[in-house]
């Protein structure tokens, strides 16, 4: 009887293993995003051990060690976002999904070992050269969808790094390449899987953007250097009658918060109006969290006002938890908003603002409760010295605000 039972355990052990499937191979690999019937979003990872891998771009690197293995498949979720890959292995190579379930977004992904480059080129030397500024228009005829953005890129030989600043946020760490006359270039952080490709000459690009599979649209550039975009501060702003803000909204406990609270009491505030889904949002509280932690002894208060596209509110909550501890958030993230992101929602949450033109938008509220400046958008570490300007000019306001 004994001995049964040792062949049956033994049997079921090894019954569970042939199911398990075998651990990604150390090195290199790289996947593809199907993104249309010719196009593929493509980017490296290198698995690092069985349980941990590094997804590039450019200068990002974003360190992964979500990885379960589970009867056949492979489960891959990159840090803060909801979106996974679900992949088997077959031959060697990686076949399966990338999913968003809150979004019903579902991309054909694959991958495979030991390809080190990014894009497949035809050309192996470049025919026009991208480095500089460019004054760019996306959907530039599509009445009432048009924005501007401002293109910023380096070129070494055919590679090309760079972003797109908008007026809301940049497209973070792009990479690629330029193959002959036709820029390509992607990035994907397990939020956002961006392509942009274009024909270039040396003063002109004439791309489309995509963004997954579920949206795409035209851009056109222009080559110059002296560009900017509209000023941040003054985008989103109060409307007539107002000087302060008002709002109460759980925290992850389900305990109502207000700027009325004693905790808020007699501090400069910065009021974050943000999402967990949002790669540029991530990128300002990792800045916001690191500012706090250093500068918890002075009168400064953080609160972020998470406006989430979750269907439910525990799926909200369960993201706005993720995002703290991933990223060591030591101030309150209250719930504003579950089952849409829209802008025009979020709004009526927050009546006193003409509009919510972006996640992240911050609100600088001085001492006494007044609203003293508004910024729209976050230009994250990807637009180079433009991060760095908005650290110092962020710094600069903080103390005068600290010093009334």
């Amino acid at each position: 009887m004994r001995k049964l039972f040792v062949i049956l355990v033994l049997g079921m052990l090894f019954s569970c293993n042939m199911n398990r499937p075998e651990a990604l191979k150390e090195g290199v690999w790289r996947a593809e995003l199907q993104l249309t019937e010719q196009d593929v979003l493509p980017f490296n990872f290198e698995v690092t051990s069985r349980d941990a891998l590094k997804i590039f771009n450019a200068d990002e690197v974003i360190m992964v060690t979500d990885i379960n293995y589970s009867n056949d498949s492979i489960v891959i979720k990159a840090p803060v976002f909801e979106g996974y890959i679900k992949a088997a292995v077959k031959d060697g190579a990686l076949q399966g999904h990338f999913i968003k379930e809150s979004l019903d977004r579902v991309v054909p992904f694959s991958a495979e070992f030991g390809t080190k480059t990014r894009f497949d080129v035809n050309s192996e030397t470049a025919k026009a050269n991208v480095a500089g500024n460019w004054e760019t228009v996306f959907s530039p005829d599509a009445e009432g969808d048009t924005y501007i953005a401002k293109g910023i890129f380096e070129q070494k030989g055919t590679k090309v790094t760079g972003t797109f600043r908008t007026t809301t946020g940049d497209y973070r760490y792009l990479e690629g390449v330029m193959d002959g006359s036709t820029m390509k270039l992607s990035t994907f952080d397990g939020a956002h899987a961006f392509l942009f490709t274009a024909e270039v000459t040396d003063s002109t690009m004439n791309g489309m953007f995509y963004s997954g599979n579920h949206w795409k649209e035209p851009f056109v550039a222009q080559r110059n250097e002296h560009y900017e975009l509209p000023d941040a501060n003054e985008l989103t702003f109060l409307n007539e009658g107002y000087d302060s803000l008002e709002f109460t909204f759980p925290d992850a406990h389900g305990n109502p918060v207000s700027l009325s609270d004693a905790q808020f009491k007699n501090k400069v505030v910065v009021v974050q109006i943000m999402g967990t889904w949002c790669p540029n949002c991530l990128d300002e509280s990792k800045y916001y969290s690191e500012f706090y932690n250093h500068n918890s002894d002075k009168d400064i208060a953080f609160v972020a006002l998470a406006f989430e596209y979750a269907k439910t509110e525990a799926k909200a909550f369960e993201s706005i938890k993720r995002l703290q501890n991933d990223v060591g958030i030591k101030y309150p993230i209250l719930l504003a908003q579950y089952g849409t992101s829209s802008k025009v929602e979020a709004q009526k949450k927050l009546p006193m603002l003409n509009h919510v033109l972006s996640y992240p938008t911050s609100i600088f509220i001085d001492k006494t409760g007044k609203v003293r400046k508004i910024h729209t958008g976050f230009n994250g570490p990807a637009t180079g010295e433009k991060f760095i300007a908005f650290k110092r000019e962020f710094q600069e306001f903080i103390d005068a605000l600290l010093a009334e």
